[in-house]
Order: structure tokens, then sequence, then C-alpha cells
């Protein structure tokens, strides 16, 4: 009962992290933005900012978010998603030279076809919202695995909500 306090309060914070008006992690000046790091020197953050080069696909994984979630039965992007798109979207702005790969997934629920045809469609989803942002079509590719790969397992709602998802991938720089 407690963990799951504490994982509400994380979420919300993260959230409301997200939320501000200033995009992006980096607003392009190499300073943070609203929905950045800021503050102490010795934060957990801060300590990550510098672990990570920001045209580096670690960093993409780690602070942009590669990961979004979905609703039972649904491909369509969730408000909450909008924001880690965003990001991402804006991340390949500035770092045309890598490719993408996203990967639909679903929770066990449900047939095996039924499962891969749900998570093509979250994948397609992302994509073509990636892409309505700007991210060149030729930058993308899907894939999905419907329930072969669950990050969570049991046969409960805290397991299947966490294999809802799509997984952007950065998978190769080209030519750089």
């Amino acid at each position: 009962m407690k963990l799951n306090a504490v994982g509400a309060i994380l979420a919300a914070l993260a959230l409301a992290a997200c939320s501000g008006s200033g995009g992006g992690i980096f607003d392009g000046s190499g300073e943070t933005g609203e929905a950045g790091i800021s503050g102490d020197e010795g934060s957990i953050e801060q300590s990550a900012l510098r672990d990570y080069e920001p045209d580096s696909a670690e960093y993409f994984a780690n602070l942009i978010g590669n990961t979004i979630y979905f609703e039972v039965d649904r491909s369509h992007i969730t408000e909450q998603s909008v924001q880690v798109l965003r990001h991402q979207a804006e991340w390949l702005s500035r770092n045309p030279n890598y490719t993408i790969l996203v990967e639909g997934h679903a929770d066990e629920q449900g047939t095996r076809e039924y499962n891969l045809a749900l998570g093509a469609r979250r994948a397609a989803a992302v994509s073509a919202y990636l892409t309505d942002l700007g991210v060149l079509e030729s930058r993308l590719k899907t894939v999905t695995y419907g329930k072969e790969r669950p990050v969570s397992v049991c046969s409960f709602e805290s397991c299947w909500s966490k294999n809802r998802r799509a997984v952007t991938v950065v998978e190769q720089e080209l030519g750089g």
C-alpha cells in the first residue's frame, strides 16, 4: 500500500515537471528549460546530466524518455504521453543523424495474434505522431512484439499496465 502511494507521488511529480511551457529538457541554448533540471548541483538529476552526452542514445532513453503507455485495448496517444513524444521529436530534430525503431507492446491478456496487431497499431500511432511533429518518416521504423516481451510478469493490472506500451529506441547514427 505504501509503495502505491509513493509511486503515485513520484508519477505526479514527474508529470508536473513535464507540464511546464518550456518545451524539452533543453531549450536549444544548452541551458535547461522549465521541464529540465535546476537547483542543487548535487541532485540526482544534475548527476545524470553529467553522466550522458546530450546527443547520446543513453540520454534519450534516460532523460528524454523512451516509453509511453496505453489504455486497455487502445492505440491512441494519451494526454499523458504527448509531452514525452514532444521531447522525443525535439531531441530527434537536434540529432538528425539518428534513426529510431518504435516497438509496440501489449499486455498478456488476449490472443497472440490480437496482441501482435495491437502492438503494431501502437507503434504506428507513435510513428505517425512523431511524423506529425516533423520527424522524417525515413528515420522511423516500427515493429510489434505483442505480448512477447513483457517488462513485468504477473496477472494483475499493476503488471499489465506496464506492458501496454510503445518504446522508442535510438537505433543507429547515420553517416555522422
